[in-house]
């Protein structure tokens, strides 16, 4: 079976930190870009970070993640990661991860299951 498996969540205080780590099941994650995204309660899913499939350059953040989290990639475990520290009340969201691969005209999607992150006192 093909499937995204995101693991690493919890219960953090405010200030505290996460890792989050995304890992394939049945394919290659190293070959695949793959992209951070969070749905907080009653809002909708939005981007939270990506890395391409080299893992070259500092990789994309939303402007609310930007200076505290770290995305990064360790293609010999075929490993996605998302450190996350400094975490917010407001960093509190179901957190999934999602890998795209482009082959000619064709794409590869796949969505992983999610993992819910709290940050509360």
């Amino acid at each position: 079976q093909l499937q995204l498996v995101a693991s690493g969540g919890g219960l953090v205080q405010p200030g505290g930190f996460l890792k989050l780590s995304c890992a394939a099941s049945g394919f290659t994650l190293h070959a695949y870009a793959v992209t951070w995204f969070r749905q907080p309660p009653g809002k909708e899913r939005g981007v939270v970070s990506c890395i391409s499939v080299s893992g070259d350059g500092r990789g994309y953040y939303a402007d609310s993640v930007k200076g505290r989290f770290i995305i990064s990639r360790d293609n010999a475990k075929d490993t996605v990661y998302l450190q996350m520290n400094s975490l917010k009340p407001e960093d509190t969201a179901v957190y999934y991860c999602h890998s795209r691969r482009s082959v000619g005209d064709t794409q590869y999607l796949f969505w992983g299951q999610g993992t819910q992150v709290t940050v509360s006192s």
